[in-house]
């Protein structure tokens, strides 16, 4: 009799023993890629590989890789855009700008523009502060922010601070123009650009300037479509309003109490076609490199009145002391520095000659003293030199008296006392060595004449000779040394 083979359904156990049927995926039709083989997994893991088709027995290798290398593509795709965006949302950059406009401002403020753009920041953010400054480096500023990649928001700040002359061409060239409370902008007329405005000007030329600035801040106030109008009359009639009348005027777009409050308000703001989405983004500073703090430092009236200084006494100290080396190096190297800064800041050329007279009538009243009539014309010249040295620079840009008075008295002690007493002794008399012996009286101890003779010196004999003769006991005085043997004349 054959064996009969029994063969168990296949299932899965139950707890009291029995076999629990299989429940067959696809029990209403067969899936995207047919039903599964006995035994192969059900639930998520089967449906996952049904969409990706990564079941070779159920379908060709060349259909279901062809289905999955659709899919990478789009995935792919999706995971590279997705930190890019979320990153970009998250950043605005932010830079401060305080004190006079000048070359160190432009070039830091034109760096900040490629940064931002770099970081894919939602704005640059310039916090401004400033009296004035000077007309080029307005207008490379200016420039700067037409030319930049993302959108640029001059917010002047903090609370009573001003956009001046020319932070008022600043403030009104931003995508974005915000306002601390209880600040004022403008006075924007030609004369307090530095630059602008030359030493000497007729009524017809100071009108061409005027327009000129006129028609600059209108384009300005008109790209932007701000009061283009009260921006004429800033340059025109130097006018200056409040930040909230600023505001009223349609001058500005908003006032913020501080950078908090300004991310919340330009939040959504469509600048250059593009919302904002500045609420929650974190404000990163860019700060000044080393050498654009060194040149803003430099680019100061008062630090390039203290080289002029410098120079000046460092010259005429090498010139009173040949050979000290020192001073004289150090004169050269503030000389070439102050050039090189007077190329770029403005300065007034009657104020650079009434302080090189200055210098000169010290000079001589130390060797024709004239009882002060020369020391008061020297200190009063050097006075007004330094008041009007730096007057065409613009606002900010101008000594005050705090600076003036000091270095004036400075410099009356230094050639009075210093370089007089210096040029005093170069004109005394020697007071030591064989020379100190010239045009003294002596009595001659034996006959001189054009052979060698004696006088007697301080205890010490001497050969002397003279062209005239000499009988013994004779006063002569004594004309010259040569070598060891002195030169003597008659005492008439």
């Amino acid at each position: 009799m054959s064996e009969m083979k029994i063969t168990q359904p296949r299932g899965r156990v139950s707890r009291g023993g029995g076999i629990l049927p299989t429940v067959r995926r696809g029990a209403a039709g067969p899936g995207p890629c047919g039903d599964p083989r006995p035994g192969e997994p059900g639930g998520a893991t089967a449906w996952f590989s049904d969409v990706l088709c990564l079941r070779p027995a159920a379908r060709p290798v060349a259909a279901w890789r062809a289905r999955a290398l659709r899919w990478l593509p789009a995935l792919a795709a999706g995971l590279l855009a997705w930190p890019a965006s979320g990153a970009g949302a998250q950043r605005v950059d932010l830079i401060d700008i305080s004190g006079p406009i000048g070359p160190a401002s432009a070039e830091y403020l034109s760096r900040a523009t490629r940064v931002a753009g770099a970081d894919h920041a939602q704005c640059l953010v310039v916090r401004l502060d400033t009296p004035g400054g000077l007309l080029d480096s307005m207008k490379d500023i200016v420039q700067a922010i037409y030319a930049s990649p993302v959108p640029v928001v001059v917010y002047v700040a903090p609370e009573g601070a001003s956009a001046g002359s020319a932070g008022c061409f600043i403030t009104l060239a931003a995508d974005v123009a915000a306002m601390a409370p209880h600040g004022n902008i403008g006075a924007a007329h030609p004369v307090e650009l530095g630059g602008l405005v030359p030493a000497q000007t007729d009524d017809v030329m100071a009108k061409k300037l005027e327009s000129y600035g006129a028609s600059y801040i209108e384009a300005i106030a008109n790209k932007h479509e701000r009061n283009a109008e009260w921006a004429k009359s800033a340059v025109r009639e130097s006018a200056s309003v409040t930040s909230e009348r600023a505001l009223e005027l349609k001058v500005i777009d908003l006032i913020a109490r501080d950078v908090p409050d300004l991310m919340a308000k330009i939040d959504g703001r469509v600048v250059r076609g593009t919302p904002l989405a500045t609420a929650r983004a974190q404000v990163a500073v860019i700060p000044l490199l080393a050498r654009e703090r060194l040149f803003q430092t430099l680019w100061r009236p008062e630090v390039m009145f203290l080289l002029m200084l410098i120079a000046v006494y460092g010259i005429i100290g090498e010139l009173s002391s040949p050979g000290a080396v020192l001073p004289g190096v150090a004169g050269a190297i503030a000389l070439i520095l102050l050039l090189y800064m007077a190329s770029i800041v403005p300065i007034n050329i009657a104020g650079v000659a009434l302080v090189v007279l200055s210098i000169i009538l010290f000079v001589i009243d130390v060797f024709a003293p004239t009882h002060g009539v020369l020391t008061f014309g020297a200190i009063a010249s050097f006075f007004l030199g330094s008041l009007l040295v730096f007057d065409r620079a613009g606002s900010g840009f101008q000594l005050s008296l705090a600076t003036v008075v000091p270095a004036t008295i400075t410099t009356a002690v230094f050639f009075l006392f210093v370089v007089g007493a210096g040029l005093r002794a170069q004109r005394a008399p020697v007071r030591a060595g064989p020379e100190t012996m010239i045009g003294r009286v002596v009595e001659a101890q034996a006959d001189i004449g054009r052979g060698a003779g004696r006088v007697l010196v301080e205890g010490e004999i001497w050969a002397a000779r003279s062209d005239e003769a000499v009988a013994q006991g004779q006063p002569v005085e004594i004309v010259g040394i040569d070598g060891l043997v002195l030169k003597v004349k008659p005492k008439k």
